[in-house]
């Protein structure tokens, strides 16, 4: 059958040069009047995880209520962007060849910790929005823990092309721990890309059933999907 490859966005396809960091500053300031003093760990984790403890390390009073509506504020602001990001946000080496390379083989979207519009800006900005299937994604806002976005995806997915993708039939791609570990929890197929801060060594030990330097040689990545 045709497989569902989702990707991940930041470190997998686009480096972009913390945009997300700037955008979550801009929020917390219209939002509580005062700068954000830190962001908590974001690499791997969804919007709604880093946002949820970003309030509380900023000692935000009942930060657990804040949550929504900060996601709410920060897809709003990236729509009020318009269609490209005012800032650099670069394709990584491979990326647009290999999702060019994809096309006609299988269905593809993205499993990303941010939110839909962040995710779709950053694309397009960097210019890999065509071969994707946004709606037959996944979201930072869904859930605090990557894993369960993968059920969400395949819902999606489902609904847009009407057959299931369990088991192997989904396959992640993305350049951290925890996207081997969504994917090994919901028995995915997986493929680390050192293309962020983990090493290749890491992604081996976290059990990625292959592991790429990066995506700039387009063959091997579909070895890698289809072996």
């Amino acid at each position: 059958m045709t497989p569902l490859v989702l990707w991940d966005v930041d470190g997998t396809l686009v480096d972009a040069h913390g945009l997300g960091t700037r955008m979550y500053e801009d929020v917390f300031r219209s939002m509580f009047g005062a700068e954000l003093p830190a962001v908590a760990p974001k690499a791997g984790r969804t919007d709604r995880a880093i946002i949820a403890d970003t309030l509380v390390l900023a000692g935000i009073p009942q930060a657990p209520v804040w949550v929504d509506p900060f996601l709410s504020a920060l897809s709003a602001y990236v729509r009020a962007l318009g269609d490209v990001a005012d800032t650099a946000v670069l394709a990584l080496p491979g990326a647009a060849a290999a999702l060019t390379a994809l096309e006609g083989r299988a269905h593809q979207s993205v499993l990303t910790g941010n939110v839909r519009p962040l995710a779709e800006l950053k694309l397009r900005t960097a210019g890999l929005g065509a071969p994707l299937d946004f709606d037959a994604g996944a979201y930072g806002d869904a859930h605090e823990v990557r894993a369960e976005l993968v059920s969400v995806a395949r819902r999606a997915a489902k609904a847009a092309y009407g057959t299931d993708f369990d088991g192997t039939a989904t396959v992640l791609i993305g350049d951290t721990p925890l996207d081997v570990a969504a994917a090994l929890a919901t028995g995915a197929r997986v493929i680390g890309v050192a293309t962020g801060s983990y090493s290749p060594a890491d992604l081996a030990d976290a059990g990625a059933h292959v592991v790429l330097p990066d995506l700039s040689d387009a063959a091997r990545v579909l070895a890698a999907i289809f072996g």
